[in-house]
């Protein structure tokens, strides 16, 4: 019985080479350690490189690319998908996001026969309902999943033209070759919604006069009502549905007053990029990255290797800064397990997206193959919920 258990939680637990999501045997990626790769990989428009280093005792970070079709209808359009979730306070939400919202962004794209900012951000709503439904039913035996959220960064390339689509303060970076000089130029594509931001305490505090509290400095952080640094999320439905913050919700989550309209919202942030030529390629991360690179670093790490292996090399750089800022070396740092990794440096995801200018100028009804990898290689069956992650500090993301 006992070694039945311990099989399981080893299971549920380890770092797992094998289990991939996958459509031909090519497509896995590789483990090491605590880290997860795939150096180098074929998109819709160009070749792609993913990345994934686990730090929590549950990876909380997410992502996957798919490429090919982007509607329910094999008339297309066809393109590529990329999402990044940066789960907080337990993995539920990152995984739900990962089983539902691709599905629902291929069900708008059939809906209105094509891509739009609109179709992506159905799909967000439509994912954040469904999270909402499932907290509803889940409640009343586990109260702490309304205490989980997700950051959820989302790239759509198609017909030429990127969508970027953000909610928390994961970043998209695109590497743009200036022909002039030859340097390659970073530029960021995604709106964070983090309270650290000057312009988002603003907008916090503008949405909510009344509410004096509505970010507090608290241990030289900003925070949300002093418990959480972004400011929209899918999940988080504590601070969005008066009726989940009470008991049996852990008290460190609870607010003093009710609160009469959502205080997080779900609504992201959308730009829309025609790319050129000269745009080389873009870079979807979680902040684990960006605590410890520059926008331009990471463009610059990218632009001065060879393409396989981008995604690896960029977490590899974050985790030396990481060893470096606490004074240890890379190769001991590599030897702490998860959950105390944590102390140390964030989970990581990243995703290299490099775009080929030829294959851009196809008709997006140009058929391609179907891809869908997941980083971390890891496949949960939807719905399933980690039955042994508790909420830890609700701190960020």
């Amino acid at each position: 019985m006992l070694s039945g258990l311990m099989n399981l939680l080893r299971a549920c637990f380890l770092p797992r080479s094998d289990r991939h999501v996958h459509t031909s045997s090519e497509n896995g990626g590789r483990q090491d350690g605590l880290l997860w790769y795939k150096d180098s990989g074929q998109h819709f428009n160009g070749e792609f490189s993913m990345a994934v280093v686990q730090a929590n005792n549950l990876l909380e970070d997410q992502s996957q690319l798919e490429s090919g079709c982007l509607s329910l209808h094999e008339s297309g359009p066809y393109g590529t998908f990329v999402g990044v979730y940066d789960g907080h306070g337990g993995p539920e939400t990152s995984r739900y996001i990962n089983d539902h919202l691709f599905q629902h962004l291929k069900r708008f794209t059939s809906e209105q026969q094509g891509m739009s900012a609109d179709v992506i951000r159905k799909a967000y709503q439509a994912t954040e309902d469904g999270f909402l439904s499932l907290v509803t039913k889940q409640w009343p035996m586990k109260p702490q999943i309304a205490a989980v959220g997700s950051c959820c960064l989302v790239g759509v390339i198609c017909n030429g033209t990127l969508y970027v689509a953000n909610l928390g303060d994961s970043r998209a970076v695109l590497g743009r070759a200036v022909k002039a000089t030859g340097e390659v130029l970073a530029i960021q594509l995604s709106a964070e919604h983090n309270v650290c931001i000057e312009s988002v305490r603003r907008e916090m505090q503008s949405l909510h006069p009344d509410d004096s509290q509505i970010v507090v400095l608290k241990h030289n952080v900003w925070r949300v009502k002093g418990l959480i640094q972004i400011s929209r999320s899918i999940g988080d439905v504590y601070l969005k549905k008066a009726e989940f913050n009470r008991e049996p919700l852990y008290p460190k989550f609870r607010l003093r007053e009710p609160f009469r309209k959502p205080i997080l919202s779900a609504d992201p942030s959308i730009s829309k990029h025609e790319l050129q030529p000269h745009d080389q390629f873009v870079i979807f991360a979680s902040d684990g990255l960006w605590e410890h690179l520059s926008n331009q670093e990471a463009v610059n790490i990218v632009q001065n290797h060879p393409r396989s292996g981008s995604a690896k090399r960029l977490v590899k750089t974050a985790l030396q800064e990481a060893a470096k800022k606490r004074e240890m070396r890379y190769s001991d740092l590599k030897k702490i397990d998860r959950g105390v990794r944590r102390h140390f440096h964030d989970d990581i995801t990243v995703i290299v997206v490099f775009l080929d200018s030829n294959l851009m100028s196809r008709a997006s009804s140009a058929k391609g193959p179907n891809l869908s990898i997941r980083g971390g290689g890891v496949n949960f069956p939807p719905n399933i919920l980690a039955p042994c992650a508790t909420p830890t500090e609700p701190g960020g993301t």
